[in-house]
């Protein structure tokens, strides 16, 4: 029933609200997404599920403020009644069951269409075909960079596999939501569920962190383009961290994302796993998107110019080695902004910023 209202019932009578769920349920045109007995429960239950429609008796639902559209159903029909569902806003009143036909008519009535998912970020996608080339250093430090800009940013783990970004930027092991709470919501999602998902880090940005090891086969990659799309409609900028393989998920990032940046280091077999991987995904329409930056460069035979030799641009920004990252990802800290590194990831942030405002 993927096109039924999604509804949420309020009654106070057990068998009579088991009544009207399972004829609304059978009609096709409507589904019962939760019940509530009294106020307390309708508005978590609106606050959770957020449904097109409450369909419930008119005493239960008028101190519930918010409500869009409401459908007052009673078991009779008295003056105190009517009164009661004018003052709640009701479009209609329908009495149960005479009036069963002509709820469920209604009650279908108020499907919503697909809100459109108005866009407010710019989306980031950093992805490393080489596994340690650093797609989790730029990917946190480029968050931090965006906070420290005053901007709202979002950072999201897409590898659930080998999700290093907990780790990285020391997030608890216990006690949090991951991408695996919001697998069941689907199309649902909203950005509520997302804003109480979210691990806030103590620089500003906050983080959906991937979920641990036993979860991860539930994600799939329209799971987590749907968090993305939603995340761009609440905040700045969404950075997303992309898993190395050349998976669904990869694709699906690539795909959603108004930039995406390539993550190299200054050797042979980083450049040939990034030139064949980019080979790949070039059908996906990179061009004018794509960039590169280069991580832990120091002085050796290939130097950052060879980027432009092999992939034909300029890297957005180059990181120098920095002597004090390995001890602060030992312990889940976030390399000092005030160094060369910290000014390296300012300058990108700046850059992708005026990029964003000049189009």
């Amino acid at each position: 029933m993927e096109d039924a209202a999604r509804i949420v019932l309020a009654m106070e009578q057990h068998d009579v609200a088991e009544e009207v769920m399972h004829f609304l349920d059978r009609s096709g045109h409507a589904r019962v997404v939760a019940t509530a007995a009294d106020d307390r429960q309708l508005l978590e239950a609106m606050r959770q599920l957020e449904p097109d429609a409450v369909v419930g008796q008119p005493s239960l639902v008028v101190d519930v403020i918010g409500t869009r559209r409401f459908l007052a159903v009673d078991t009779r029909e008295s003056v105190g009644a009517l009164r009661t569902a004018i003052h709640a806003g009701a479009e209609g009143f329908f009495v149960w069951p005479a009036d069963r036909d002509a709820l469920s008519t209604a009650a279908a009535a108020t499907r919503a269409g697909p809100a459109a998912l108005e866009r407010r970020a710019c989306v980031v996608a950093i992805h490393a075909a080489r596994g340690g080339a650093g797609a989790t250093f730029v990917a946190t430090h480029l968050a931090r960079a965006f906070a420290r800009r005053g901007k709202a940013c979002v950072l999201i783990d897409g590898d659930p596999l080998y999700g290093e970004v907990s780790a990285a930027v020391g997030a608890p092991e216990t006690d949090v939501h991951t991408l695996a709470d919001l697998a069941p919501l689907g199309a649902e999602l909203t950005p509520v569920h997302l804003d109480e998902t979210f691990w806030t880090h103590p620089e500003g940005f906050r983080v959906l962190l991937s979920p641990p090891a036993g979860d991860a086969p539930s994600i799939d990659a329209s799971i987590v383009r749907h968090v993305v799309d939603v995340a761009a409609t609440t905040t700045d900028v969404v950075i997303l961290r992309l898993p190395s393989a050349i998976d669904a998920l990869a694709r699906a990032g690539c795909e959603t994302a108004d930039r995406v940046i390539e993550v190299v280091s200054l050797d042979m077999l980083s450049f040939r796993s990034s030139k064949r991987a980019l080979d790949v995904l070039r059908p996906l329409g990179l061009e004018g998107r794509l960039g590169f930056v280069v991580n832990r460069a120091s002085r050796a035979e290939i130097t950052p110019r060879d980027v432009v030799r092999v992939f034909g641009c300029e890297p957005l920004a180059v990181v120098f080695r920095d002597r004090r990252v390995t001890r602060a990802q030992d312990h889940g800290r976030l390399v000092g902004s005030r160094g060369r590194t910290g000014r390296a990831f300012d300058l990108l942030a700046r850059r992708l910023e005026e990029e964003r405002s000049s189009t």
